[in-house]
């Protein structure tokens, strides 16, 4: 089936409200997919309100397309979710306006981007090259503060 595509604004956190409202979903229908979905885990903040990742946004919309889009069972879509994420395939999302062009960017050209980084060349390197640098260094801090982060309680 056809993917449509949600601008997510560039935002470090989102409030189960704003989940909500990109996703379509009510907040109840989140916090169930979270007691099913191991990979949709957003931390909990001072307060204990749930504060939730552009990672987790992005796998919250691909399990309401599964679930509502391609009509797949509870169980369906958990193990699509985690072949999808486990083949490091792209989820379906776009991080906001202005991106649509880098969500589409393929692996061979980040790959190319990041051999001439590590090699340090820096002549011949484009706007282009630079912002696709910038966008994996943003997802592996993504990913580091996720790492150092508490384990999850269950």
């Amino acid at each position: 089936m056809g993917r449509s595509t949600v601008a997510i604004p560039e935002k470090l956190f989102f409030k189960i409200g704003e989940v909500c409202e990109l996703a379509g979903v009510q907040a109840h229908v989140l916090r169930y997919w979270e007691s099913e979905f191991a990979m949709l885990a957003p931390q909990k903040n001072r307060a204990g309100q749930r504060v939730y990742r552009k990672r987790d946004v992005e796998i919250a919309l691909r399990i309401k397309e599964l679930l509502y889009e391609d009509q797949y069972t509870i169980a369906g879509a958990k193990k699509r979710l985690a072949n999808d994420l486990r083949a490091g395939g792209k989820l379906k999302i776009v991080s906001s306006e202005d991106d649509v062009e880098d969500s589409q960017t393929n692996g061979s050209q980040v790959a190319e981007v990041m051999a001439a980084a590590i090699r340090g060349t820096s002549e011949g390197r484009t706007a282009e090259d630079r912002k696709s640098l910038r966008k994996v260094a943003r997802e592996l801090r993504e990913i580091l503060a996720l790492l150092d982060a508490p384990p999850r309680k269950h």
